[in-house]
């Protein structure tokens, strides 16, 4: 790999810059592409973005950028892409720093922006060599996602097209079902959460259904499939409780629970009364409700134990003795269980204690 230290004007990397849906950001007389396919979205704040100018302004060094040369002579930001796109986006009258825009300035400070020399590390190598190079270089400012370094190796038309649905604040999976993602969508989130789901539909991992789809010409499946999600849970469970279902792997439910029938109205009672058993103590897990009423399983509700007086007091007034199979055994033998069971709205109190032998006990939590 051939490896070179360039000065390059800040003029120079602006000629040229152009942010589209359909050309993507490009800069360098058209020859730089800013934001190759493997690259993150523009993530920086007003307080970075706004330092990068006053680092320029100053005089100061900013740090190194890498670039790598293609066979074509084009060339692609390895690594710098948030420098580059601030430095072209103050330049072109897109923000202000400090109150002034880059045409309120004089001809004097519009020329030392102009004239200040990036300095910029140009490779030239395969394909590999490149990317190698680019997950090396990438461990300064702000660490790539998992689903970042994923970009950087499934690049192709279907990933193009997935961002294009899931890698934007405003995008449609986020106009969608914003309420149940948790985000950010620029650093790949929602693109991770889909693709999650959907890879455990097929039972592989995200990386496989990446390699297996990359030279698809569209995101269809992934896209299609995502809406159904979200249809299904606004279906069955219509009424929205903010932090109780953001976040919640609903791809996941809709893969093992998505052909069965509800009543969504009967869900919405139970709800109701499964909020109202966590005031009260009953469950320390109301994130789990909605798993619970797919399933039935109450692992999920992480459901109060009875107390140890609770225990010794339905002891006491069994005389010792398994209600099941009519034998006595010592407190220690013996394990506390609702006589009501949960399912069917009994609780963890004193009265809807019993004492099953551990034998009885696992026979009716096999039923």
């Amino acid at each position: 790999m051939k490896i070179e230290l360039h000065e390059i004007p800040v003029r120079d990397v602006v000629n040229g810059y152009v942010d589209s849906a359909e050309n993507g950001v490009v800069g360098y007389g058209g020859k730089l592409d800013i934001r190759p396919a493997f690259q993150r979205e523009f993530i920086y704040k007003e307080k970075e973005r706004n330092e990068v100018i006053r680092t320029i302004m100053k005089n100061f060094p900013l740090n190194v950028m890498y670039w790598a040369k293609g066979d074509d002579g084009d060339f692609e930001v390895l690594d710098g892409q948030q420098r580059t796109i601030s430095v072209c986006q103050y330049v072109t009258g897109e923000f202000s720093v400090d109150h002034m825009v880059f045409d309120n300035l004089t001809k004097t400070e519009q020329d030392q922006i102009l004239d200040y020399l990036l300095m910029i590390y140009i490779c030239e190598g395969t394909d590999k060599e490149k990317l190698d190079w680019f997950r090396i270089i990438n461990i300064a400012s702000i660490e790539l996602t998992p689903q970042e370094l994923r970009n950087a190796i499934y690049t192709g038309e279907w990933l193009t097209d997935a961002k294009r649905y899931f890698s934007k604040s405003q995008c449609p999976a986020s106009q969608i079902a914003g309420d149940y993602l948790t985000g950010p969508a620029n650093r790949q989130k929602d693109l991770e959460t889909a693709l999650k789901w959907i890879a455990a539909r097929e039972g592989i991992e995200i990386d496989d259904y990446m390699s297996k789809h990359q030279h698809d010409t569209n995101c269809n499946e992934l896209w299609l499939y995502f809406q159904s999600v979200i249809n299904w849970v606004r279906a069955t469970f219509p009424k929205y409780r903010g932090k109780l279902m953001k976040g919640l792997d609903w791809g996941i439910y809709y893969n093992k629970y998505g052909s069965g029938k509800y009543d969504p109205k009967a869900l919405e009672a139970r709800i109701v009364e499964l909020i109202e058993d966590y005031r009260n103590g009953y469950i320390s897990n109301q994130r789990g409700i909605y798993e619970y009423l797919l399933d039935g399983q109450e692992k999920h509700l992480n459901i109060r134990a009875f107390s140890p007086e609770m225990a010794q007091a339905a002891y006491e007034r069994q005389k010792g003795v398994c209600p099941k199979c009519g034998k006595h055994f010592e407190i220690d033998e013996m394990q506390a269980d609702h006589i009501t069971p949960w399912s069917k709205g009994g609780k963890t109190t004193a009265e809807n204690c019993q004492m099953l032998c551990a034998d009885c006990n696992r026979r009716k939590s096999d039923i």
